[in-house]
């Protein structure tokens, strides 16, 4: 299992023999004279293994170990050394070296203990990475519940899941758009591959360019080494683009480019490299309203939107609120140690009527503060934030009103209808979201109300 070796020897002629060899082996590794140069090296670059002498001038092999273990401890160390002494063995297990070799260096048996290291890395990456999978799945929840539009949501994931088309997740913050982008990852057939994820709005517009297409070696001031971008290191996998909405308008074109032609080029560099790589994109944004309004661009819209998944808002999935809120007691009942084990009737009636304007991640933190602050064993009213105790739906027909004054369905739909184009500025599109209709029915109703109330107008007339 070949792999990137950083090599730390000081004798010159034992350096270039070990780098040769382990070169014709397979390896690829990369050689310097002092553990100053390699502790440069290890900031900027990633490496599978690292092979030190321990005799050095300057920082010794058993110090440069220490450091590599406090710094990076899911690199290997392996030590080399002239004194195959018990002790000093003893001495290098105990700064952390995952194994050492003794001079003269038998080539095959230095071979044997990299390979070694290199797979006790992969497979520590691994079961981090599994772990991290688990936890995802047990502390979001997100996309347990029985409702018809989670449902719909399900039943979509697991018809693409295994397509390579881009799915753009829409819906509100909260939501659990990483969650569901992980399932399709999960259940297409790149699941052996990587799933890498980035959030667009969380970094500077040159350092979001360089975390996705990657940098040549001196394309700006503190690029002291090149670096792989997303796209490349994502190749056989899933790169999942949170809240794309927010990406810059001048990276659009680089991203709509790198989509169309599946290659990237690197800041500051002269070559394109392919990948191969499903792209699964997220945002709570109305990118057709951007579109309108030129905040982003109309052909990357439509070439991420080709399959859409919309993610249903909390408030409109009923009794799952339930369901997710037993999970949630389940999950912090053991880890806290207390004996909750569900919820009281009334608590239940209170979770269920609130709105949940942060959806599953809002119900999520209510149920970690209840779990914490309860005395009993079933979650009460008491143990939930006052915006939720108090909470109540506001009445459509104040009390009191004159039944001359109520008027039907038809219109008060479109006086409502008036009133949100009014509050959005005249955006159809924005209304539409709002009003939870596409753009083609909000249309319609409009062109109907607008007719009937003219034609009601024409009755009036002497």
């Amino acid at each position: 299992m070949p792999g990137r070796i950083l090599i730390v020897e000081d004798e010159r002629e034992m350096r270039a023999m070990v780098e040769k060899g382990l070169q014709r082996r397979g390896f690829q590794p990369v050689a310097v004279a002092a553990a100053d140069e390699a502790l440069q090296k290890l900031a900027a670059e990633d490496f599978d293994t690292v092979l030190t002498d321990l005799r050095m001038p300057g920082m010794d092999g058993l110090a440069l170990c220490e450091r590599i273990v406090l710094n990076r401890p899911d690199i290997p160390v392996v030590v080399v050394t002239a004194f195959g002494s018990l002790e000093t063995a003893v001495a290098a297990i105990r700064a952390g070296a995952y194994d050492f070799i003794t001079k003269p260096i038998d080539l095959d048996a230095l071979v044997l203990v990299l390979e070694r290291a290199v797979q006790h890395r992969a497979l520590r990456a691994e079961v981090r990475r599994l772990r991290q999978a688990l936890d995802q799945r047990q502390d979001d929840g997100a996309l347990v519940g029985e409702s018809p539009a989670l449902k719909q949501a399900y039943a979509l994931i697991d018809r693409v899941a295994d397509v390579d088309a881009t799915v753009l997740i829409t819906g509100e913050s909260g939501t659990g758009k990483e969650v569901a982008a992980r399932a399709l990852h999960a259940r297409g057939r790149r699941k052996e591959g990587p799933f890498v994820a980035i959030n667009c709005a969380a970094m500077p517009e040159q350092l979001l360019e360089s975390e996705l297409f990657g940098h040549a070696k001196g394309a700006f001031t503190d690029a002291k080494a090149s670096r792989t971008g997303l796209f490349v290191k994502a190749h056989g996998g899933t790169l999942f683009l949170d809240e794309v909405g927010e990406l810059p308008m001048t990276l659009q074109p680089k991203l709509l480019r790198a989509l169309q032609e599946r290659v990237v080029r690197p800041v500051g560099g002269d070559t394109e490299t392919p990948f191969d790589a499903r792209i699964v994109a997220a945002t709570n944004r109305d990118l057709e309203l951007a579109v309108e309004e030129n905040r982003f661009r109309e052909d990357l819209y439509y070439r991420l939107n080709v399959i859409g998944l919309e993610l249903p808002p909390l408030r409109a999935r009923g009794n799952d609120v339930l369901l997710l809120s037993q999970r949630f007691v389940e999950q912090f009942a053991s880890r806290t140690g207390k004996k909750v084990v569900g919820l009281s009737p009334a608590a239940a009636q209170r979770l269920l009527a609130y709105g949940w304007p942060g959806n599953v991640r809002e119900l999520q933190n209510c149920i970690e503060r209840a779990v914490a602050l309860t005395s009993f064993e079933q979650l009460t009213v008491d143990d939930l934030p006052e915006r939720i105790r108090n909470y109540s739906t506001p009445r459509v027909v104040p009390e009191n009103t004159d039944p001359s004054e109520l008027v039907t369905l038809e219109e008060l739909e479109r006086r409502y209808i008036h009133r949100v184009l009014e509050a959005v500025g005249g955006s159809r599109t924005l209304a539409a979201r709002i009003l939870g209709v596409d753009r083609k029915t909000l249309y319609r109703k409009l062109e109907r109300g607008d007719t009937e109330a003219r034609e009601a107008r024409e009755v009036k007339k002497p």
